[in-house]
């Protein structure tokens, strides 16, 4: 959940760009997003990303209300480079550059540090720090960045705190920051914490989401039982929404943990007639779990499913399938698994990948009929 909920903060903060500009014009100046940027990050070539940016910095919009979301991509992108001093510097220029300077470029930062690996720890200084400095008054969106800053160090104590000083200043408390310290009590092993959040957020008025259900719904699946799940599940319909694919996925692995394969399959089977498609996770954990449980047969229904879909399967969850087929005298369908993968992903069947054609005696332009007969 720590990605959903990393995605939905992304999220926030490109809703609140697009508030300040036109969609078109934030995605000329999306260099966050510039492959190129990334590569160039990848291989530490700091002075050619600043070789690239700064230049770029001098086209602003001729709509003055558009130049803040167009530099606070510059900020993005330095940040997510890890070039932290370039991003900070990029904040201070913001009016010698021609542009009013609000909370959303600092949020713009604190977002981008939370999703850089070296950069989170920063985020509790920066966010004190350059709020104080620039005279900026953080927003609900700030709060929840600094929030998930302090979950992500597993430091969900001073994340409670965070909700207090909120409360105090009469910041809206969204169920987005609810949910983050949830997800991160519950991963510190504590539930009861978790439940009483839960509780003071319904009293508060703030209704929870799918993702807050997930929540909950991870934690049953790993300590409880199908049962728990689903009766979840219940709750969430009752509460006017419906079940999304990472719900489902929970109560299938859930159900393959308790040895309840067939249940997990009928699930599997009914996902598009409950709106959902299975996504990378689905095929990984339900294969997986499948052949933890000697259900090789089922296992390579999803196998199948997921090559159609062009979704490259876990490798440790295809090596599992393999040998268990071939340990069940199922040798001409292990080789139709490899040899599926190796037609469908040429690129990708390399280095590791190879060792799968060794355990079914495969050459590597041997061919495999694909019906079975």
């Amino acid at each position: 959940m720590a990605l959903v909920s990393a995605s939905r903060f992304r999220s926030a903060l490109l809703h609140q760009l697009l508030q300040f500009s036109s969609a078109s014009t934030f995605a000329a100046g999306g260099h966050a997003f510039d492959p190129e940027i990334r590569r160039l990050a990848k291989f530490q070539r700091f002075t050619d990303i600043e070789a690239l940016l700064e230049p770029r910095k001098l086209n602003l919009p001729f709509d003055s209300s558009s130049r803040e979301p167009y530099l606070a991509s510059f900020i993005i992108a330095y940040a997510s480079a890890g070039m932290l001093d370039h991003a900070v510097r990029t904040l201070d220029e913001l009016p010698r550059l021609g542009s009013s300077r609000t909370i959303l470029s600092l949020n713009a930062l604190l977002s981008a540090c939370n999703h850089s690996k070296t950069l989170s720890t920063r985020v509790p200084d920066l966010f004190s720090n350059l709020s104080r400095y620039h005279s900026l008054s953080p927003d609900k969106i700030s709060y929840g960045i600094l929030i998930k800053s302090l979950c992500l160090a597993r430091d969900s104590s001073k994340a409670l705190s965070v909700l207090k000083e909120m409360d105090n200043k009469r910041i809206e408390i969204t169920a987005i920051s609810y949910t983050t310290i949830m997800d991160s009590l519950y991963k510190e092993g504590k539930p009861e914490e978790a439940d009483r959040l839960w509780k003071e957020m319904r009293a508060k008025g703030v209704a929870p989401d799918v993702a807050a259900y997930n929540v909950r719904a991870m934690y049953w699946a790993v300590n409880g039982g199908p049962d728990d799940v689903l009766k979840l599940i219940e709750e969430m319909k009752a509460d006017g929404m419906e079940p999304d694919i990472f719900t489902y996925n929970y109560l299938m692995t859930c159900y393959c943990k308790h040895g309840r394969v067939d249940n997990a399959k009928r699930v599997y089977r009914e996902l598009g007639q409950n709106g959902c498609e299975p996504n990378a996770a689905t095929y990984k954990k339900l294969l997986y779990s499948l052949c933890k449980n000697n259900d090789f047969v089922g296992g390579l229904e999803v196998f199948e499913d997921c090559v159609k879909h062009r979704r490259v399967p876990d490798l440790g969850s295809v090596m599992a399938l393999v040998k268990g087929l071939m340990k069940d005298s199922k040798i001409r369908a292990a080789k139709r698994v490899v040899t599926g993968l190796r037609k469908k992903f040429p690129e990708e069947f390399s280095g590791s990948w190879m060792k799968l054609e060794n355990v079914v005696g495969l050459s590597n332009d041997e061919k495999v009929p694909e019906v079975e007969s």
